[in-house]
């Protein structure tokens, strides 16, 4: 939200603030109270502020000609060091004028902001320039461009252009606005903040109306309960006409684009009092009557914007005799607005039910000033002010007369929220003791009422405007954002009377440990979408086991649906960098996947790995090596065993859509990881041409795996034993199997068991391959001895025989 410091002191005089209102001050003073500055940015009547214009005299004029144009050599004092040497081809230059003049490295605009050229010292058919004499709309204070513009005034040469047309800037304050703050949508929300830190007086406008007959009413009927109160007026005689300069300020100061003066004073009023208002053509409502109601599902409607929308039933409408002419608090209709030949007009603002507002914006994705305000709750109370005040402005800048009474329905006025307070507990929970009378007069700055008072115990009676204060916490947060987080001391011993159990599984940490280890083996984070295509699924349909979950109100087709699988995102990064010639990658990934099953839908949580091209990048001491699934297996296995698992089953994974080939890793027959090279049809869909290894965790699962309480022993002063065997097998047996077989027989002495090659050749016969894999024993008690070492080894060989049919190469 933008705030221009010009308008806000309309409502409130900062020149008495200690540093007189000074932006920096303004800053921390609003970002104290909860309203964060997030920028300041200097707004410009004209274009560039006038920067490097200077008032300059012209001292010699030589004409010369030059391809039959009759151009000028001037010198002119610009008020610097030098007299600079200026080619102008204007007609009436001439010695002795006072004119504007662009010192080199002055930056020209159009009159639209848009940057032209810079001003350089440079040659003009031959002959040096070192600046230039301007027009009126080379300057931006006019449009004639006949000839140079020429100054009757004394004033020194060098007096810049913007103080000599008393061109005095604005600056904008760019507020982040929490959804809770409606209250401080506008300049008034805001000086409301600022009285109620520095005790600084509001000024208001009291408009006064003179009701010159009631011959154009409009009658106004409710139908619907959205709509609480409705205000109105019509004003007959106005002239349709650009803003004055004023009021054009004002809105373009805060990024608005001034139409005309009837429309735009809605909008000032909108941005100033924080009352969104309509102003209809009161002849193009149909039997002078206005009807709030909603319209059968399927009506159509066509929107100021031009576009024809199909209603769905729930919208709130502004309609008359023959139909809609505007959806409440939304946009107005495209027939009924404010047109160049408009000279009677119906002036309205109303209250409507934030929830009724809001679902219509979503549905029809239009996101107004209005609607942005109506959705999080108006000040109820201050609508009949807004529109006395918008009638008067309307006067003022387009004429008229008014020729109705004032329209107030207000059947049922709001009952305000009455909050018991205990002095008592604002001391506990702020951690200080603030004075009863203090925290009074804080809630009086702010506009609640105190009622019931017995001194430590009273009743708060929140403003209309602050439809989020409900409770006494709430109270208790805006005594402490005004008196000042920063006024609150730190002891050395901080306590409380309500301290929260700590969580017997602190996920954040593990996630965060889980990522050191990752960032450490040369991985890079990612945060991506979890938006992606519709059809992206379809490439993985077999794989899926649940609905995609669609966005109703999509952006766009690319932002279609919530994903169901962690690849997409990660190879649309892995594309993003391979484009840009950074082939040899390795990221991860904490996020989310959406699913739909029935009514139900289904969040889980994953950590997926991909690494691709090198897996170690090229060195003088060793050969590049390609990216495999054995590297993203052993990060996966170390991962696994920093969370305390080390035993688990693998099965290979097969007909997958997603993987060409890989592994199933589950734990007591719960599948919780697979990893596998992803399957070439699913990359090329995203472009990426080049082998990928994705490894996908189901995270939710193994963080709950998690152990904290580690056991940690010496390293035993015994020594290693390591035997290899050479396994000659079907080539259907996996390693798996051999592991387990092997802790299956030795379960006391056996600490590792690893292949260090594998062999396939037609000696070994049809179907056979040969492992080399070596055994690690170790006795943490003592010395094994060889019969020991024999006696195991003479087991193992035995079983594999047995169980697999292996033959031992001796």
């Amino acid at each position: 939200m933008k705030i221009s410091l010009n308008w806000l002191r309309d409502f409130i005089d900062i020149s008495k603030l200690p540093a007189q209102g000074s932006p920096e001050e303004l800053d921390v003073l609003l970002t104290n109270t909860g309203l964060e500055v997030e920028g300041i940015e200097p707004h410009d009547k004209i274009p560039g502020g006038l920067k490097g214009f200077v008032v300059g005299e012209v001292l010699t004029c030589e004409k010369f000609e030059v391809k039959e144009k009759t151009l000028s050599l001037t010198t002119v004092d610009a008020g610097l060091d030098e007299i600079l040497t200026i080619v102008c081809g204007a007609a009436n230059v001439a010695a002795g004028q006072k004119v504007i003049v662009a010192t080199p490295g002055t930056q020209l605009y159009d009159k639209e902001g848009k940057e032209l050229f810079k001003i350089e010292k440079r040659k003009v058919y031959g002959q040096p320039s070192e600046g230039m004499i301007c027009a009126e709309d080379e300057i931006g204070i006019g449009t004639s461009h006949d000839g140079i513009l020429v100054l009757d005034t004394d004033a020194p040469n060098g007096t810049p252009a913007a103080s000599f047309f008393d061109i005095s800037g604005d600056l904008v304050l760019e507020i982040g606005l929490t959804p809770n703050r409606a209250d401080a949508a506008s300049h008034w929300g805001v000086a409301r903040d600022i009285r109620a830190v520095t005790g600084l007086p509001i000024q208001l406008p009291s408009p006064a109306l003179v009701i010159e007959s009631n011959a154009h009413p409009i009658a106004v009927e409710i139908k619907d309960a959205g709509c609480d109160r409705f205000c109105g007026i019509t004003i007959d005689g106005i002239q349709v006409a650009p803003s004055p300069t004023w009021l054009q300020e004002r809105l373009s100061a805060i990024g608005l684009r001034p139409i005309n003066n009837v429309v735009d004073i809605t909008n000032f009023i909108c941005h100033g009092l924080g009352q969104p208002m309509h102003a209809y053509d009161w002849n193009e409502i149909k039997g002078g009557k206005l009807i709030v109601d909603s319209l059968p599902a399927g009506t159509l409607f066509k929107t100021l914007d031009g576009v024809e929308r199909k209603l769905t039933g729930e919208e709130l409408m502004i309609c008359d005799a023959s139909g809609a002419i505007g959806m409440a608090g939304v946009m107005g209709g495209e027939d009924s607005g404010i047109k160049d030949s408009t000279t009677r007009i119906f002036l309205e603002v109303a209250h409507f039910k934030p929830e009724r507002i809001r679902k219509a914006s979503q549905i029809h994705g239009l996101k107004t000033d209005a609607s942005f305000r109506f959705e999080r709750g108006t000040d109820i109370q201050a609508k009949l002010f807004a529109l006395e005040y918008a009638a008067q402005l309307i006067q003022e800048v387009a004429g008229g007369k008014i020729t109705s009474e004032p329209i107030d329905f207000y059947p049922t006025p709001v009952s305000l929220v009455e909050i018991p307070v205990s002095v008592r507990r604002v001391q506990q929970y702020i951690g200080i003791e603030i004075a009863a009378e203090r925290i009074k007069e804080i809630l009086t700055l702010l506009d609640f009422k105190i009622e019931a008072d017995k001194g430590d115990e009273f009743v708060a009676i929140s403003p209309a405007y602050r439809v989020d204060v409900t409770r006494e916490a709430d109270i208790i947060e805006e005594i402490l954002r005004i008196h000042g987080l920063d006024n609150i001391p730190l002891s050395d011993h901080l306590s409380a009377n309500f301290i929260s159990e700590f969580p017997l599984l602190d996920k954040e940490r593990v996630q965060l440990n889980i990522s050191q280890i990752l960032t450490a083996k040369g991985f890079q984070e990612i945060i991506t979408n979890s938006l992606t295509k519709a059809d992206a699924h379809k490439a993985i349909e077999k794989d899926l086991q649940f609905e995609t979950v669609e966005i109703l109100n999509r952006l766009s087709e690319d932002l279609g649906v919530m994903r169901q699988h962690m690849s997409f995102a990660g190879l649309e990064v892995l594309a993003h960098n391979i484009n840009r010639r950074q082939k040899d990658l390795k990221v991860f990934e904490f996020g989310k996947t959406y699913h739909k099953k029935g009514p139900k839908y289904i969040e889980k949580k994953h950590l997926a790995l991909f690494t691709t091209g090198l897996w170690a990048g090229e060195t003088w001491s060793s050969a590049p090596t390609k990216t495999a699934l054995h590297h993203l297996y052993q990060v996966s296995i170390e991962l696994m065993r920093s969370l305390g698992v080390t035993q688990f089953e693998t099965d290979t994974i097969e007909n997958s859509s997603v993987f060409a080939f890989g592994l199933r890793i589950s734990i007591n027959k719960k599948a919780c990881l697979e990893l596998g090279m992803i399957h070439p049809n699913l990359a090329s869909k995203w472009e990426v041409k080049q082998d990928v290894f994705f490894a996908d965790f189901d995270w939710d699962y193994w963080v709950k795996q998690e152990k904290a309480d580690f056991v940690y022993q010496e390293i035993s002063k015994f020594p290693e034993v390591r035997r290899d065997l050479s396994l000659v097998i079907d080539k259907t047996v996996s390693y798996q199997a051999i592991r387990k077989l092997a802790e299956q027989y030795e379960k006391n002495l056996l600490k590792n068991v690893s292949i260090f090659d594998v062999y396939e050749g037609k000696n070994l016969g049809e179907g056979k391959k040969a492992y080399s894999v070596s055994f690690t024993l170790q006795d943490e008690s003592q010395t094994l001895t060889d019969k020991v070492i024999e006696s195991t080894m003479d087991r193992l060989m035995k079983g594999f025989e047995k169980e697999i049919g292996a033959i031992i190469r001796k």
